[in-house]
C-alpha cells in the first residue's frame, strides 16, 4: 500500500513574488509618533514625514534625508551642461531651486544636497530619485534640449542628464 504525504504541496509557479528593494536609508522599524528630526525639524506623523510644528515630548531620530546628506550619499544626480547653460547659468539654477522648494513643501525628504561646478556645467545631487527626475523634466519643459535618464535599480539611483 502507498503512503501519502499529508504535508506535501506542489510548487505553484503562477504567483508573482514581490522582491523587496533594499534601501539603507529607509527606516526598518516603526517610528514612535511623533518623531522629530533634530537637524531639519521635520515631524514623522501619521506614517510620513511632514513639516509641522515641533510637538512637546517628541521622540528624536534623524530623517532619511538628513541621514543621506550627512553620509554624502545621494539618490539622484542631475547633470546640466551645454552652451545654453553657460549663457543662462543663474536662470537654470533658479529653476532647479524652485522645483526643490515646490516639492519639498509637500515632501520633506526630497531635497537638493549639493550643487557642484564641473568642467562644462554643474551637477546637482538630491536625496530622492523623484526630485532628480522632476528637476530634469522642469528643465526640459522650460527650455527643451536633450534629456536622458539612467536608473540603477540595484542601488535605487537615478542619473539625469540635460543639455542644450
Amino acid at each position: 500500500m502507498k503512503t501519502r504525504f499529508t504535508d506535501f504541496h506542489p510548487v505553484r509557479r503562477d504567483r508573482l513574488v514581490q522582491e523587496s528593494r533594499h534601501d539603507a536609508y529607509k527606516v526598518t522599524h516603526k517610528l514612535p509618533e511623533p518623531t522629530v528630526c533634530p537637524q531639519c525639524g521635520a515631524v514623522f506623523h501619521e506614517g510620513r514625514w511632514q513639516w509641522l510644528t515641533r510637538p512637546a515630548e517628541a521622540h528624536e531620530e534623524m530623517c532619511p534625508a538628513c541621514h543621506r546628506i550627512q553620509d554624502e550619499y545621494p539618490a539622484g544626480y542631475v547633470t546640466v551642461s551645454g552652451t545654453f547653460f553657460k549663457d543662462h547659468r543663474e536662470e537654470l539654477l533658479q529653476l532647479a531651486r524652485n522645483e526643490e522648494s515646490r516639492t519639498k513643501a509637500e515632501h520633506p525628504l526630497k531635497r537638493i544636497m549639493k550643487i557642484e561646478d564641473q568642467d562644462d556645467g554643474i551637477q546637482i545631487t538630491t536625496t530622492d530619485i523623484h526630485l532628480a527626475r522632476g528637476i530634469g523634466e522642469a528643465l526640459h519643459h522650460a527650455y527643451q534640449g536633450e534629456l536622458e535618464y539612467h536608473y540603477n535599480e540595484q542601488e535605487n539611483l537615478l542619473r539625469v542628464t540635460w543639455q542644450r
